[in-house]
């Protein structure tokens, strides 16, 4: 058995970062990886902004004179459909560990209308931006409004708390925060020295925490679930008080509930869900009671409605057309979320979410998934292929129907007419 390769580290030379305030008609026009992002404070925090710079760069490599044509010698046209369109994670399915997986690159010049087929997909005809990416926690920004002071868990440094304002978050308080008004707080865990000058100092002996909000995994397990704990023992979130039924705490929400996931280590490493699990299990050892979170991402149904919101909102600006595609095509590999989701959604929708599990990230070949998706492929690059001969295969059978119903038509047309013996 082959080991699996080791990609060498992404390096994002050669990208254009357009700023979406001041960006000219005449600036996009330049040919060369471009990703156009929003101001600073709103941007720099996200994943989205690595994960489009990433996917930017390998669409244009494929765009390159020496990429090969599909047919030599013969200039391509595409048409663009908007019948359908595909919806991707992506860990494991698009990237591994920050780096295009090499099939995804072959998926995206498909995607762009370099297939036997002659469609492009429209969600792709575009520079590629982080509009087009939703990160676990953006679902949250839908909360900004219902909590003043919240605490944000996870991420480096100070980005989440940049993406929670960003968000609209009013009062946001990271665990650095904490730990610099009281250093006793985590004894295993110091701030270093830029940790320190980036925590903001204040006296929560007089701040009430309203959420607890885990946007991204967490650097410092053990601190961060001191806190955490902390805070749901506490009295209406109230640091250094405790409740005296344990009820009386913050809700906490995670961004995501996946327990593993696809990273670049050959085999799949703990995730949010794992944090989660972990802080459930010790309040249920301390009090003897359960304690209720809440998880967004897949499967959760409210991930998938706002996806569809997002797509349809970005389609309506971008294309002009208010209305979802016929079909998407959600590709995962992550069985118990990815599939379990798209399928539960799908019950619901108006439209058809048609669930496809690719064998790159957490599910593998041999295993059977619990949850049985429409489809299984090798990797996204089959995805696709799948998904456009579906398509392909659908488009003949309505030309059918629409050719027999037209036939149908001229023949009664044909029999209702007088006989004439000169005919």
């Amino acid at each position: 058995m082959l080991a699996p390769q080791r990609l060498p580290p992404l390096r994002l030379r050669g990208l254009r970062r357009l700023s979406s305030q001041s960006v000219t008609q005449d600036a996009l026009i330049v040919r060369g990886p471009t990703v156009v992002v929003p101001p600073k404070h709103l941007v720099a925090p996200s994943d989205a902004l690595d994960v489009a710079a990433s996917i930017e760069l390998a669409r244009h490599k494929l765009e390159e004179p020496s990429a090969p044509s599909i047919i030599p010698g013969t200039p391509f046209r595409s048409t663009t459909t908007d019948k359908y369109a595909y919806a991707f994670d992506i860990d494991g399915v698009l990237l591994r560990g920050g780096r295009p997986i090499p099939e995804a690159l072959e998926a995206i010049r498909m995607l762009n209308g370099q297939n036997s087929y002659g469609i492009k997909i429209q969600q792709l005809e575009i520079e590629v931006s982080p509009g087009q990416f939703i990160c676990g926690h953006t679902p949250m920004r839908e909360m900004a409004a219902t909590y003043g002071t919240v605490l944000v868990v996870g991420g480096e440094g100070e980005k989440c708390r940049l993406v929670a304002e960003g968000y609209g978050f009013k009062d946001v308080v990271t665990p650095g925060d904490i730990i610099k008004d009281n250093p006793d707080t985590t004894p295993f865990r110091k701030l270093t020295g830029e940790e320190h000058n980036d925590s903001r100092l204040r006296d929560f002996s007089k701040v009430d925490i309203e959420a607890i909000f885990v946007f991204a995994d967490s650097r410092d397990w053990a601190g961060d679930q001191q806190i955490i704990l902390d805070l749901l023992m506490s009295e209406n979130g109230r640091l250094g008080t405790r409740s005296k039924t344990f009820e009386d705490g913050p809700p906490v929400f995670f961004s995501h509930n996946d327990v593993v996931w696809s990273a670049s280590h050959d085999l799949t490493r703990l995730g949010i869900g794992a944090l989660r699990l972990s802080l459930e299990a010790m309040f249920k050892a301390i009090t003897g009671k359960d304690v209720y979170t809440t998880a967004f991402g897949k499967p959760q149904i409210r991930t998938f409605q706002f996806a569809t919101r997002l797509l349809q909102q970005w389609r309506k600006d971008t294309h002009g057309i208010d209305s979802p595609p016929d079909t998407v095509y959600f590709v995962g590999d992550t069985p118990k979320s990815d599939i379990l989701g798209t399928n539960e959604f799908n019950k619901q929708s108006k439209n058809t979410w048609y669930s496809i599990v690719v064998r790159t990230g957490v599910y593998q070949e041999g295993t059977k998934p619990k949850f049985t998706p429409n489809a299984t492929v090798d990797n996204v690059l089959g995805a696709v292929k799948h998904g456009m001969e579906r398509e392909y295969k659908k488009s003949l059978k309505e030309a059918m129907k629409a050719t027999e119903s037209g036939l149908k038509e001229m023949v009664i047309i044909e029999e209702s007419r007088p006989y004439s013996p000169s005919r």
